[in-house]
């Protein structure tokens, strides 16, 4: 019986194209939609976790920080 894990997805675009990464896991994957990227990264995520179940689980803390960018 399958069990479901909710995960963390961080989208970003870079050029034409969106990237997914999953911070638990590991996993990244790409699409030209954030619809696709995300697709992708299950896809991704769901086969790595079939060869490596006990993979990840910790959700990853969250949090800003500040950075000087001279203009």
């Amino acid at each position: 019986m399958a069990q479901t894990r909710q995960l963390t997805a961080v989208l970003w675009k870079e050029e034409d194209m969106y990237v997914a990464q999953c911070p638990e896991i590991g996993t990244v994957s790409q699409g030209y939609t954030q619809e696709e990227a995300l697709a992708n990264l299950k896809e991704a995520t769901e086969l790595y976790l079939e060869e490596f179940p006990s993979a990840g689980g910790e959700k990853p803390q969250l949090t800003t920080f500040e950075v000087s960018v001279r203009a």
